[in-house]
């Protein structure tokens, strides 16, 4: 560590305060990307009164590290108090006008404090990074001034990147609409306007695996993978438009890709048969209820056979014309806001590799 760095053992202090009376209702977790998220824990028959509260501007994290993604789950409250798991430890900052909780939550946020956590948690069959690992984190601490500065410059980034996440949400909400107003409200598979017919996903699109990365080398292509861009490598396995379908882990997400990419081999990604097939068949392919989908064991799972019988409703061309021109420029907006959150988390990420450098 530089010498400049300092321990934070002298900067917090740790929050034991049940839940007392019954006094909070909202049990929550922490995810491993670090935010509180719905708790899954089935509460009955459990005493709420043995677990700890959380209130706002205080940190709380879940100690065990084993099997967490190498990922430490950590969190600042900043809406109303919360309950957290028993094994949950809680500190806040003893003095904000000392060590400001957001700028010591941005460096929480750096995969080398995921690192450090990982590498001194210790155990046997289970491994923990206890109260005392934390106070012994050192990093820089600058004034407050300062700190204040870098956490304005930070949240400047993340409310855009929120904003253009909810401007993508109702595109995607809108560009739905039309879906099923067109091609599901109103509409009799049994008495079919003319020119209209029944068909197969496969009458649309041609279902392709995605294939290994481990022998790729870090370029400027997108790489995908279940839960979405995992980062760039120097070769595209498809370069026109597709639509990538996750064979394992969260089937839904199903994305609309119009550029070059590579996807991996628990993907698969789709050719189209014909140009205007393809919004289309996003959209489809997007009303299908995957979260009922287990074909797997452990993991849900998708196959070809599942996606070659799925029945489908094949428009006349003229009508798929329209909807694809329709929804063109939706579609655009929604990538180029994509493409801007690209951009703007890999400012976020540069600014939080900063924090190392501070004096």
């Amino acid at each position: 560590m530089k010498s400049s760095y300092k321990a934070l053992a002298p900067y917090i202090e740790p929050v034991n305060q049940l839940n007392d009376g019954m006094e909070v209702k909202e049990l929550l977790g922490i995810s491993n990307q670090k935010f509180f998220q719905n708790s899954h824990t089935n509460t009955i028959d459990i005493d709420l009164q043995t677990y700890r509260i959380v209130r706002t501007n205080q940190f709380a994290y879940n100690r065990a590290t084993t099997r967490n993604g190498d990922k430490i789950s950590i969190a600042l409250r900043q809406g109303n108090d919360c309950i957290v798991s028993p094994s949950y430890r809680i500190f806040r900052s003893k003095d904000e006008n000392e060590l400001n909780s957001e700028y010591l939550m941005m460096w929480f946020c750096r995969p080398e404090f995921d690192r450090y956590a990982r590498f001194k948690s210790h155990g046997s069959a289970h491994e923990f990074f206890e109260y005392d690992q934390m106070c012994q984190v050192e990093l820089p601490i600058p004034h407050i001034d300062k700190q204040k500065e870098i956490v304005k410059e930070y949240n400047v980034i993340q409310k855009r990147i929120t904003l253009n996440q909810q401007l993508i949400k109702k595109l995607e909400e809108t560009a739905q609409a039309i879906y099923k107003e067109w091609f599901v409200e109103g509409i009799d598979r049994k008495n079919l306007p003319e020119g209209w017919k029944m068909g197969k996903l496969t009458d649309l699109i041609e279902i392709k695996y995605g294939k290994a990365y481990s022998n790729l080398s870090e370029g400027n292509i997108p790489l995908y993978g279940s839960g979405g861009l995992m980062g760039k490598v120097n070769k595209s396995l498809y370069t026109k438009a597709s639509v990538l379908i996750p064979r394992k882990g969260t089937l839904s997400n199903i994305m609309f890709l119009n550029h070059p990419f590579w996807c991996v081999d628990t993907m698969f990604y789709s050719i189209f048969n014909a140009e205007e097939n393809g919004y289309y068949s996003y959209y489809i392919l997007k009303q299908l209820d995957f979260d009922s989908l287990n074909q797997g064991s452990a993991v849900p799972s998708m196959t070809t056979a599942f996606l070659n019988d799925i029945n489908v409703v094949l428009p006349d061309k003229n009508t798929l014309e329209n909807f694809n021109n329709t929804l063109k420029l939706i579609i655009k907006h929604k990538e180029n806001l994509d493409l801007e959150n690209q951009k703007l988390t890999e400012l976020k990420e540069l600014l939080l590799s900063k924090l190392a450098t501070l004096e």
